[in-house]
């Protein structure tokens, strides 16, 4: 055993003592800093902050603002429900927490006592649905749909039925107006997520409570912030067991503004009518290429202002109901709603809808023309009944043949072998196969129609649809390459792998057959029914392309701010003006000689003269998808319904019917001006009464508009129009206000 130095077992020791030593004063020192930082830096603050335990705060929610149409009918409202809300401190001071109350409660309401009870307990991470997202001291909701029956028992029992009021309720109600569903342009309330009132905070504080309810598409989404108001906040002090001991003061709601639309509730209801009877029509007629009935089981239409890009109704087919979404929607509804069955009637199919436009993309195809130097008046362009292209044979929709004609007619009988002609022949001046320094006019044209993006319409979730040019051609391979190479190395034999076999090849080279087919609207091209509704009004003024909106005005519950939003415009066409007036006389042929003159025979073109292309898109494995893109001197109408074959055939009864009800127009050709619904676009906003109050106005015709020129020198911002008509002088339920 080897013996230490008495010595340097002192030094050992004395270190280990000095190392104690440093480390106790070290910690003393920070213990005695933090402590100095929590009681005399930031002593006020927390002190402050534990004072305020003692304060609990209940939400007012404010009232929703309300949607209305051009004539100040509303299309989205509050409607006073009897709603029967539970106290919950109220019951937890109860000996048996309440049991007994809830028991009752739950008979009264035709319920079971666990589906109240699950419907007032808290939410956490461990508490399925349903519970309590808000706080504890909130009045909690049972139910929103109690009758006038129920409520009278529960509030002339006071006393058995403590913590428990039967009161009315603003609850949100889309009215219907005129037949009206609008569903996916209206959209619809859920409650607010953990992770949006977290990004809600503003200078540390969340600016949405728990108990609120956010837009979740459409309209609602889009003003959610102009609707929804400021909530207010009533105080209470309660002591450390959570019991009430006094008022602390309360901050009263503001309610929410109105937005005025552009929408038209009489002209959405024929229009929402016309497509789905179009879409039912379509149904029982038989598709003589696949031997079956068509299936038309999607579809949409727009009408716009073709001179402000205002959408004056807006259509989607399937649709919904959004009142199931009041008061929070069944698992079973929800499952309809999103199922894979459900065709999903969520989505705006005029905003959100892709498809190949078809012919109507030749109004493209001849600016295009036009802008590559080719003559558009001459005689000069062979229209054969099929074209041979690289040994591939690209016939005419139905195999017509003309001779030689001009690019208008061309456009009027809508000959595909015309397009095909100059697309094959651009292609080979661009280089063919091998491009040096391409022009692409075809391509570029597309881009200045704004084709390719969104077009900025008030409405989330829009959409670009696509433009194959160049680029996308390179970016799709890369994307594809890989999927189209493993499906090539099959020995399937079917039109698809044949496709994915030249596609693992030159999926990035831009053939003769992608140029050709694009000029017609097929291949790769997907267009949208807003982004054609926006190129076809820009035909009809004159070039302007403007960025669609529904939203006409920002209307404070007082009345006193009105926001106007204004049209705005996004560019040009790049046609000269001979051009648009060019096309213009052959879309008009179109209805008087053209593809489209079988449905509209008899129309007062002479008065009314419209014009308009056709469209029927062929998609592989699918039936053709319909189109018909028109417009007048101030609207335009686009409706397309998928797998429901032409599209003169599918939707120009119901085009035709929706310009009729527009202008008056009567069965025998004659025009009737007292039935017009709406023969022009209004430009004013329907009349704001001194109280705020958004009333229903006339808008029968232009003349008849009563609003100044300058809007600043009306009073306090308002502009007030003529009464209302004695056809429309229905009563409105405005939510927080009633008018006549």
């Amino acid at each position: 055993m080897t013996n230490i130095p008495e010595t340097g077992r002192t030094q050992r020791v004395t270190i280990r003592l000095v190392i104690m030593q440093v480390i106790i004063v070290s910690m003393l020192l920070t213990l005695g800093g933090r402590l100095w930082y929590l009681q005399i830096r930031n002593g006020e603050q927390y002190t402050q902050e534990a004072n305020s335990n003692n304060i609990q705060q209940v939400v007012d929610p404010a009232v929703r603002g309300s949607i209305l149409d051009d004539h100040g009918v509303p299309l989205a409202d509050n409607q006073t429900r009897l709603v029967v809300t539970v106290n919950r401190t109220a019951m937890m001071g109860m000996k048996d927490g309440g049991k007994a109350v809830l028991t009752r409660l739950a008979g009264i309401l035709g319920m079971t006592y666990q589906d109240v009870a699950d419907k007032v307990r808290l939410c956490d991470a461990q508490t399925p649905k349903p519970c309590w997202n808000g706080s504890p001291y909130q009045p909690i909701p049972v139910t929103t749909t109690a009758t006038t029956q129920q409520a009278l028992q529960i509030m002339e029992r006071r006393e058995a039925f403590p913590g428990i009021v039967a009161q009315p309720t603003a609850v949100r109600h889309y009215d219907g107006p005129d037949g009206v569903n609008a569903a996916q342009v209206l959209g619809y309330l859920s409650p607010v997520t953990d992770q949006e009132i977290t990004a809600s905070e503003k200078d540390g504080k969340p600016t949405l409570q728990r108990t609120d309810e956010v837009g979740r598409a459409g309209l609602e989404n889009t003003y959610d912030a102009q609707l929804r108001g400021t909530d207010g906040v009533t105080r209470y002090q309660v002591d450390n067991l959570g019991r009430v001991i006094g008022d602390a003061g309360d901050t009263p709601a503001q309610p929410g503004s109105d937005v005025v639309t552009s929408i038209d509730a009489k002209v959405q209801g024929i229009v929402e009518q016309q497509l789905n009877q179009a879409m039912q029509d379509a149904r029982h007629t038989w598709d003589t290429i696949t031997n079956q009935y068509y299936k038309a089981d999607s579809g949409a239409a727009v009408v716009m202002d073709v001179h402000t890009g205002r959408i004056i109704a807006m259509a989607s087919e399937p649709t919904y109901d959004p009142n199931e979404w009041v008061g929070g929607i069944s698992a079973k509804d929800y499952a309809q709603l999103t199922g894979s069955s459900s065709d999903y009637p969520l989505l705006n199919r005029a905003i959100q809808g892709q498809w190949a436009p078809g012919s109507t993309f030749k109004v493209v195809s001849t600016s295009a023309a036009v802008q590559a130097g080719y003559d558009p008046k001459a005689n000069a362009y062979p229209c054969t009944s099929s074209m041979n292209i690289g040994g591939q044979t690209f016939k005419n929709f139905e195999g017509e043949s003309a001779g030689d004609i001009s690019l208008g007619k061309a456009l009027e009988i809508s000959c595909d072998t015309v397009f095909y002609g100059l697309a094959y022949d651009q292609w080979l001046k661009d280089g063919g196969l091998h491009p040096k320094n391409p022009k692409d006019w075809f391509y570029k044209t597309a881009h200045e129609f704004h084709l390719g993006q969104k077009t900025g319409v008030d409405l989330p979730g829009e959409v670009t649809g696509r433009v194959p040019d160049r680029q996308w051609k390179i970016d799709y391979y890369k994307a594809m390459k890989n999927i189209w190479c493993a499906q090539a190395k099959s020995n399937n034999q079917d039109y698809v792998t044949k496709i994915a076999r030249e596609d693992c090849t030159d999926g990035m080279v831009m053939r003769a057959g992608d140029s050709v087919n694009y000029a017609i609207g097929q291949g790769d091209t997907l267009v949208t029914p807003i982004q054609e509704a926006m190129i076809y009004s820009a035909l009809a003024n004159g070039g302007t392309l403007y960025q669609p909106t529904i939203g006409k005005a920002i209307v404070s519950a007082d009345g006193k701010n009105v926001q106007m939003i204004q049209p705005k415009p996004t560019g040009r066409l790049p046609d000269t003006s001979s051009t648009i007036s060019y096309i213009d006389q052959a879309l008009q042929g179109v209805i008087t000689e053209g593809t489209a003159a079988w449905k509209f025979g008899g129309w007062p073109q002479d008065k009314i003269p419209l014009q308009a292309k056709t469209g029927t898109a062929e998609v592989y494995g699918k039936q053709t998808t319909g189109w018909l893109a028109t417009y007048s001197k101030d609207y335009a109408v686009i409706m397309t319904i998928a797998q429901a074959g032409t599209g003169s055939g599918s939707t120009g009864q119901a085009v035709r019917n929706i310009y009729s009800a527009l202008y008056g127009v009567q069965s025998n050709g004659s025009i009737d001006p007292k039935k017009a619904i709406l023969p022009h676009p209004p430009q004013g906003l329907p009349k704001i009464g001194p109280d705020g109050v958004v009333q229903q106005a006339s808008f029968t015709h232009a003349s008849d508009f009563a609003y100044p020129s300058d809007p600043e020198s009306a009073v306090g911002g308002v502009v007030v129009l003529a009464a209302l008509p004695p056809d429309r002088n229905e009563k409105l339920l405005l939510g927080r206000r009633y008018q006549t």
